[in-house]
């Protein structure tokens, strides 16, 4: 397994497409309402993206179709933006999106709600947000990437919600997924060791009944296995000598 380190010039760079799948992910949100398709929000990130000089990441990875990746409710990760898919009040949908700007990517997630959310739902986006921070914070030169997980886990098991294990965070740079891999579970000083340039993509998702997925016929919305709601959040950080540092705010 070869960890890529990155130069300052270098996480610059990736602080630019960083940056670029902030205000990406802001145009998006701002679009996210009753009535709007997940298509609509996926015509406001390409041009968004177009816009800011950048490519998609996603479109054409793997064949995958779009720029976004829009999963709604029970749906986990990759969900495909459709017109058919069509937001209600009370819903929460996820929108991952990557950028590749002068060959260094960006990669983050927001969870949105779709006006007023129950008590319950927003515990869930609240607990999934403070249990990226945690693992942010413990993406320190000397730690491991079992510690970020632990941070992660340790959160999302305190507040009953489950931590999903089919899909993990990942290193990032020159390519979209980079070694090593980042669980959102682990063991405290387990795995590889964190070092000064490493940047990850943290990205809990988390479920608010068991941590069961299935994949659906499309081959890439990965769901719940019991119907429950599910949340996802991600930043890329680069581990510092001074700390962890965000790169996609």
């Amino acid at each position: 397994m070869s960890i890529v380190c990155k130069s300052s010039s270098e996480i610059e760079k990736m602080r630019r497409s960083g940056r670029i799948v902030r205000q990406v992910l802001e145009a998006t949100k701002e679009a996210v309402a009753p009535g709007r398709s997940t298509m609509d929000l996926e015509r406001v990130a390409e041009k968004k993206i177009r816009d800011l000089g950048a490519k998609p990441a996603f479109k054409g990875y793997y064949d995958y179709p779009c720029v976004l990746c829009t999963s709604i409710n029970n749906e986990i990760v990759h969900g495909i933006p459709s017109e058919h898919r069509v937001l209600k009040a009370g819903d929460i949908v996820s929108i991952d999106c990557g950028v590749v700007l002068d060959g260094y990517y960006g990669d983050s997630a927001i969870t949105v709600a779709v006006g007023e959310l129950t008590p319950e739902l927003q515990k869930l986006l609240d607990v999934t947000r403070e249990s990226l921070q945690q693992g942010i914070e413990a993406a320190k030169v000397g730690n491991t990437v079992g510690d970020i997980g632990a941070a992660v886990q340790q959160v999302v098991e305190a507040n009953g919600f489950s931590v999903v294990r089919e899909f993990v965070g990942h290193g990032i740079g020159t390519k979209l997924h980079e070694e090593p891999q980042v669980p959102n579970f682990g063991k405290r000083e387990h795995g590889p060791k964190l070092r000064d340039g490493m940047v990850l993509a943290i990205e809990p998702m988390v479920n608010m009944g068991r941590p069961g997925t299935r994949l659906l016929d499309d081959k890439w919305t990965a769901v719940t296995e019991d119907g429950s709601y599910s949340a996802h959040f991600e930043h890329c950080i680069a581990v510092t000598r001074n700390g962890p540092v965000i790169l996609t705010e």
